[in-house]
């Protein structure tokens, strides 16, 4: 169906932003809304580094969804870029979307996060994630736990990982939308430059593979990449930046194993993303104490 530009005035547009603590379930909820994966997710800290937008266009009405990184209390001057990130995301929106893990109990760090929200004039949605994680009681003392945090236009209890109510979710965004102009293309699905995603999608292997040992030492970023049309071939060359010699070991592994196993994995991910061949090239390389130097942290395209 091809998409007109100049919508009726019945059409709706607008801005939601994902905020919450970190491993809240923003970026897995983000990809059950697009339907395929567009952020990456793992159970660690600082796995979302970039805000990004994501493109929901359908008959009536464009989504623009905001993924930022979880707000917590920064170590480095990696995590204050992060907080910076996510904080100016709450600007200027038209729904803001406070995630919450229906699993676990509301504590101080989501009491500090709606504090932050309470300060905004946009329309407030609370999005209880995770369900199929949590028990009928668990909801039920989240729901009470959330209504005591902030005034709400509209709650939500979902879940990513099966879908059940994210249609909802979507309903209740839109509901509180303005009537507005499509903002982007219709096949439009993302704002971020295709080397940025795929930069991100290897560091995800990264950081499903050694969990605690080094990720948030891990940088990525992609040096090279060229479409071979006749061969319908993706060649990529990227370089995972580490602080460290030891770190630089584990992540290459005995004889090389644990990157050329990233590198399969990644791989995978990347033809189904791309869809064509990948030829993926990685490298390791050390960049000491890349996470407290802010001209570094933006080199790597993280923060502001």
């Amino acid at each position: 169906m091809e998409f007109d530009a100049h919508a009726p005035e019945s059409f709706k547009s607008g801005f939601v932003t994902l905020v919450g603590r970190p491993n809240a379930g923003k970026s897995t909820l983000l990809n059950a809304i697009m339907g395929k994966k567009i952020a990456i997710t793992s159970n660690t800290v600082q796995t979302t580094r970039h805000r990004f937008r994501a493109v929901l266009t359908r008959p009536g009405f464009q989504l623009v969804i905001v993924d930022t990184p979880g707000l917590h209390k920064p170590h480095d001057a990696l995590g204050e870029e992060l907080n910076t990130s996510a904080l100016k995301a709450l600007e200027d929106v038209d729904v803001l979307a406070f995630v919450v893990d229906a699993s676990k109990p509301v504590g101080r760090g989501d009491e500090w996060v709606a504090e932050q929200l309470s300060h905004t004039r946009s329309k407030k949605v609370c999005v209880l994630s995770k369900t199929d994680l949590a028990t009928p009681e668990q909801i039920a003392a989240q729901r009470d736990a959330v209504e005591r945090l902030g005034t709400w236009d509209a709650m939500v209890a979902l879940s990513s990982e099966t879908g059940k109510n994210v249609d909802a979710f979507v309903e209740e965004v839109v509901y509180l939308l303005p009537e507005g102009p499509a903002w982007f293309p219709a096949d439009m699905e993302t704002d971020q430059p295709i080397d940025v995603v795929v930069s991100e999608f290897i560091r995800e292997k990264i950081l499903r593979t050694f969990r605690d040992e080094v990720p948030h030492a891990i940088g990525v970023r992609v040096e090279e990449m060229e479409y071979d049309k006749k061969k319908d071939l993706h060649r990529i060359f990227a370089v995972v930046y580490v602080e460290r010699d030891s770190q630089k070991g584990i992540i290459i592994g005995k004889r090389g194993a644990a990157i050329k196993q990233i590198g399969i994995e990644a791989r995978a991910d990347l033809e189904q993303l791309l869809g064509t061949r990948v030829f993926l090239d990685l490298s390791v390389k050390v960049k000491k104490n890349w996470r407290r130097d802010a001209n570094q942290i933006r080199r790597f395209g993280y923060g502001e």
